[in-house]
């Protein structure tokens, strides 16, 4: 296992057929800009916490400069990095083809667990909205019912392939996101520009603010992941991910800028499930149920996609080698079973913890991953300057430092004020890593396991002639 996961490429050609190997047909662009919306987003269910932590002004400019210092950069170094390496394992195969099989296998680890924890907060979401209809799902027993059920019948759902769930996401975004433009319709004639205004520097909670923008606007790179069941990624993805960027940017603000204006901000008022309060107020019962259903709908679709971003990562790490074959092993629907059954686990596993918890422990763990992918994006703009790249961010090396200085330091920050129990917590996890694949290289070399990777992924190439013909434009 160990010295057969240098990834070189010679094509991106593999995702032009609209059906892959296993006779399953592809994800085309419409799905696919869903999925990624809900990789990310889901809707603005979730960001009210930001309000709570630092009023309205900061909330509604933390997410614009968020969505430009962090978002954009790592949208587009998926988009160029992802068509770079179209197969799925998305970034762990860019980190080990820069930096070698351990650190490859690291991104992998801390970002599966980073993306199982994220998939644990679903269920809190989605039962957060409704104990307000449905006081018994408030905690207790009832609760822990609720969520086993759901991951179940979800868990369900990721299983019969990524097509139906790509679909699915179309229709749960739609309706998901129409309440919240009724809703702001519905707050113009209520509107008081001066409530925009409301900031009180001393009172802000920088460490829940910071975490909640960070939560909304990341996960850019997760649908790298699933690159290998995208029809043509390297003329996909690009644009699927501009499109995305827009929607989930648009999503979050609409709704912040219209319902702080339209009624009286009380901080405390808002934490996650208050903007169907919001919809009881402006418009009554009706739209407070139509909010409600919204929310349940996103959060099974932030459940479906996040699942299978993570299991498909563990197939990509199985069919390099870096994980025993079994997970690369696919159900008659095409769909990673074993890796669908690890991620449910872990999702049942982890769903005790808080909300806050949950956003500090994922965010942790997801920094340390993009560190890594900074690193591998840089390192092969270096060494492999020549490579094919369907899609390239227009700077040059200095250029590329330079865009990746903001999120880097956004990244320290985030890491900084995480509490002793998360820093404790996400370390020990990442000690695990380090243990668990010199463990892995062991087993393989001792036949315990069976490892093997796939012969159809490609090489990387020496020389951009034949890439340059079919670049793809600039869409972002």
């Amino acid at each position: 296992m160990g010295d057969r996961v240098a990834v070189k490429y010679n094509s991106a050609d593999e995702g032009e057929e609209r059906k892959g190997g296993h006779g399953i047909p592809k994800v085309s662009m419409v799905p696919l800009i869903f999925l990624i919306f809900y990789e990310v987003s889901g809707g603005p269910f979730g960001i009210e916490d930001s309000v709570k932590a630092a009023g309205p002004l900061l909330a509604i400019m933390g997410f614009l400069l968020f969505a430009l210092i962090w978002s954009i950069p790592e949208a587009l170094i998926t988009a160029e990095m992802g068509t770079m390496f179209p197969e799925n394992g998305g970034y762990v195969v860019w980190v080990s083809s820069a930096l070698g099989p351990f650190w490859g296998f690291q991104q992998g680890w801390a970002k599966w667990l980073s993306g199982v924890i994220d998939n644990a907060l679903y269920p809190v979401l989605f039962l957060d909205y409704v104990k307000s209809s449905v006081p018994a799902l408030g905690g207790g027993l009832p609760r822990t019912l609720a969520v086993l059920i759901l991951t179940v019948a979800l868990t369900y759902m990721n299983y019969r392939g990524l097509t139906i769930v790509g679909w699915v996401a179309v229709l749960l975004g739609v309706f998901s996101l129409l309440p919240f433009f009724v809703m702001g319709l519905i707050a113009i004639p209520r509107i008081e520009p001066s409530r925009w205004l409301e900031m009180d520097l001393g009172s802000v909670n920088w460490g829940l603010y910071l975490n909640t923008l960070f939560w909304n606007l990341n996960y850019w790179d997760s649908i790298s992941t699933l690159a290998g069941e995208v029809e043509n990624p390297k003329r996909t993805l690009p644009r699927a991910l501009s499109y995305a960027l827009v929607l989930v940017v648009g999503g979050y603000l609409y709704p912040l800028i219209t319902c702080t204006a339209a009624v009286p901000v009380v901080r405390e008022n808002w934490s996650d499930g208050y903007f169907s309060d919001i919809a009881r107020i402006l418009g009554g019962i009706w739209l407070h149920s139509w909010i409600q259903a919204a929310a349940a709908l996103s959060n099974m679709g932030n459940f479906l996609t996040e699942m299978s971003s993570d299991s498909y990562q563990l197939l990509g790490m199985a069919e390099r080698g870096m994980l025993p074959d079994f997970f690369a092993k696919r159900s008659r629907y095409g769909t990673p079973l074993i890796g669908i059954l690890f991620s449910a686990f872990g999702v049942i596993l982890l769903s005790w913890m808080s909300f806050q918890e949950i956003i500090a422990a994922e965010n942790y763990l997801y920094c340390f991953g993009m560190i890594l992918e900074f690193i591998a994006f840089i390192k092969l703009r270096v060494t492999h300057p020549n490579a094919s790249r369907p899609y390239k961010i227009p700077l040059g090396t200095i250029g590329a430092v330079l865009m990746i200085i903001p999120p880097a330091l956004l990244i320290v920050v985030v890491m900084a004020l995480a509490s002793f129990k998360v820093m404790v917590v996400s370390v020990m996890a990442m000690i695990v890593g380090f243990m668990l694949q010199p463990c892995l290289v062991y087993v393989d070399k001792k036949r315990w396991l069976r490892f093997s990777i796939s012969a159809d992924l490609p090489d990387l190439p020496d020389s951009q002639e034949a890439a340059e013909d079919d670049t793809v434009p600039l869409v972002f």
